[in-house]
């Protein structure tokens, strides 16, 4: 067996706390917090989470998870993973870590970098989508997307094999709203990734209007997907309704930060306040008390504020509230 890479991060001493704050299980559920980033730069270069800024990439991620018990791989959605790089999350995590995924932008119909394509999928792309500065799914052959997601699956294989793989996170562009061939790309989604959990992330808020988000709630039940609730803004381009739902046997809360800056699709820099997160309470209480499992992911990473509010929000969530049954 190799070195514990908890125990191989030099210079922590004894006073490494195995995850105190940011997990709470009970005997029904589990409610696990994280961030989107350990390796964000400006909370590395910040020195108000890790003990040093020099700290190597594997020491970073060691240290993350015996603060965390959960974090979402967001650099994922830009490049897919290789099954080498998961390996590695995997040696450099302790047993009981979940990382979630985020999948690549090309799997949801997102602009896409051409150069994350495989070098030898390049010739697939159509001579008439070459050499511009997005590449879409609809550039590539059927045969193509297939081995795309066949992949993006093997990739995940020694993430999934260990026991350590999350949610995989499909998150949707704006315009994908639902129309029938919307709800057609989601109907593929259980052949095209059957062994991994599924959560997808809906941008465009007619998801979530009038009779469609009974319905939408409803579709994703049958098919074992979870909805990923989402805290932001309340206008401008990244507004979308509170739907705090749980939809799958995971249930999954991202807070994306309230700053509305107009021109500006920006969500952070936003810290939350305590007033802002205690609005959380009761609903995470009650995802926790329908499904086994929770993932809380603050994704306003900047300096400190997601690593705070991720600890903010636990503390919150198992202290007894007046009128509401803890956690």
């Amino acid at each position: 067996m190799g070195e514990d890479p908890v125990l191989a991060v030099t210079g922590l001493g004894d006073d490494r706390s195995p995850l105190p704050l940011a997990l709470i299980e009970t005997p029904g559920s589990r409610v696990l917090f994280g961030t989107t980033s350990w390796a964000d730069r400006s909370l590395v270069s910040s020195g108000a989470f890790y003990p040093r800024r020099t700290m190597t990439a594997r020491a970073r991620l060691a240290y993350y998870a015996t603060r965390f018990p959960l974090t979402e791989v967001a650099t994922t959605y830009r490049f897919p993973p290789t099954p080498d790089v998961a390996a590695q999350w995997v040696e450099r995590t302790p047993a009981g870590f979940t990382m979630d995924v985020r999948a690549w932008s090309l799997l949801t119909g997102a602009p896409t970098l051409p150069d994350s394509l495989w070098p030898d999928l390049q010739s697939e792309v159509r001579d008439k989508s070459r050499d511009v500065r997005r590449l879409y799914a609809s550039h590539l052959s059927p045969e193509a997307l297939d081995e795309c997601w066949a992949r993006f699956d093997h990739a995940l294989r020694p993430l999934h094999d260990a026991g350590k793989l999350g949610l995989v996170v499909l998150q949707y562009p704006g315009w994908f709203a639902p129309r029938p061939e919307a709800w057609a790309d989601l109907a593929t989604i259980g052949t095209r990734l059957p062994d991994y959990r599924v959560a997808v992330e809906m941008r465009n808020p007619k998801w979530f209007e009038g009779d469609t988000c009974e319905g939408t709630l409803e579709w994703l039940e049958e098919r074992n997907l979870s909805l990923v609730c989402v805290d932001g803004p309340t206008s401008g381009p990244r507004a979308i309704p509170v739907v705090a739902a749980a939809t799958a046997e995971v249930a999954m809360v991202r807070f994306i930060g309230r700053r509305e800056v107009e021109g500006e699709p920006w969500t952070y820099p936003y810290r939350y306040s305590p007033p802002e997160l205690a609005e959380w309470i009761v609903r995470v209480r009650e995802l926790a008390s329908s499904v086994p499992e929770v993932h809380v992911v603050m994704d306003n990473c900047w300096n400190s504020d997601a690593v705070d509010n991720a600890v903010q929000l636990a503390e919150l969530v198992r202290s007894p509230v007046s009128g509401s049954n803890s956690v």
